[in-house]
């Protein structure tokens, strides 16, 4: 087993799996329960990587709110604690859990629960690029990313950034750089994020 590093923390940013509201984009190919199943499995999927990645806790930040069954399950594991993302966009929700951590630790990782290949290993790598980085990114090939963390919190990273589009990547990488931030990268992931995506799913939907 993995010592835990207290010094770390990882935060995984989740919908609650509700048909309707989770990933509403794979709808058209799953239908709204369907869709809601997937972002069910790889909530539980992402969790158990943050826990078995052994880096520090993990905070399960939940939208709209925490009370979902599922979220108050997962928070059974002791090494899990529930947090709401609260109002405002998502860079908003992502800046206000960053900084919060950074509070109390010295790294903070933040994830999302698209991208199944996101692994333990790949989260220790991400800690790992902290020890002598002031940020790490884990690229999506979509042009976004799949993974932040930092040492120092720079909210520029997070202001009027255009969501869910290609630009997302390049632009963080930018206000890095304007920031003064020395930041490392890890290899690039794929996202589940629309129908064409599913073909980088393992298992059944």
């Amino acid at each position: 087993m993995v010592p835990l590093n207290t010094d770390c923390t990882v935060i995984v940013m989740a919908k609650a799996p509700v048909a309707g509201y989770a990933k509403t984009r794979l709808i058209p190919a799953l239908g709204a329960d369907g869709a809601a199943r997937l972002a069910q499995r790889l909530l539980r999927h992402a969790i158990a990587q943050a826990v078995a990645a052994g880096i520090g806790a993990v905070e399960l930040c939940c939208a709209p709110d925490a009370r979902h069954a599922v979220f108050a399950e997962l928070a059974g594991d002791s090494r899990v604690t529930l947090s709401e993302q609260g109002e405002g966009d998502l860079g908003t929700r992502m800046a206000r859990a960053l900084q919060r951590a950074l509070l109390t630790h010295e790294r903070a990782v933040l994830i999302g629960t698209d991208a199944p290949a996101l692994d333990a290993r790949y989260l220790r790598d991400a800690a790992d690029r902290l020890a002598d980085h002031d940020a790490v990114l884990g690229p999506a090939v979509d042009g976004g990313y799949t993974l932040i963390g930092l040492r120092r919190f720079a909210p520029t990273l997070f202001e009027a950034m255009p969501w869910s589009t290609p630009q997302v990547l390049a632009l963080t990488r930018e206000r890095l750089r304007a920031a003064g931030l020395r930041h490392a990268e890890l290899p690039p992931l794929h996202d589940i994020d629309e129908p064409a995506d599913l073909v980088h799913l393992h298992g059944p939907a």
